[in-house]
């Protein structure tokens, strides 16, 4: 009964699991969307590959996502009421990456309609 018992938590654990569940010896990083406009196929990139975080809403934040290698900034693209904006960074030279762990890009909107000058980006260590 007992091994019974633990068989059934152990599978209903692992059933659980996805990718998007957090990795301890990895950088895992969600958005945040703090401003009012409603965010469409978010992607970012740190610097190994474009990661899509779908869609955010005003005020929502995202799940983690697993990310080999990222700094304090990154490449992200969002579409707003079909447009899309941008934050590019030029490159990481002098930037060192983040540790292990736990963060937050927290990503405002403004009015303007500039291409790479409406969206700013904030770290935050969770």
């Amino acid at each position: 009964m007992k091994k019974a018992f633990i068989s059934i938590v152990v599978i209903s654990f692992l059933l659980s699991c996805n990718k998007d569940d957090l990795n301890p010896s990895a950088v895992n990083i969600r958005l945040s969307n703090v401003s009012q406009f409603d965010f469409h196929n978010i992607i970012v990139n740190t610097s190994t590959g474009n990661v899509n975080f779908e869609d955010l809403n005003a005020g929502q934040q995202s799940s983690y996502k697993v990310f080999e290698k990222a700094y304090r900034y990154g490449f992200v693209e969002v579409e707003i009421d079909g447009e899309s904006y941008a934050i590019q960074p030029i490159d990481y030279v002098g930037e060192t990456p983040l540790e292990n762990g736990n963060y937050t890009y927290q990503i405002n909107a403004n009015a303007s309609q500039d291409q790479f000058g409406r969206l700013s980006l904030t770290l935050i260590k969770d």
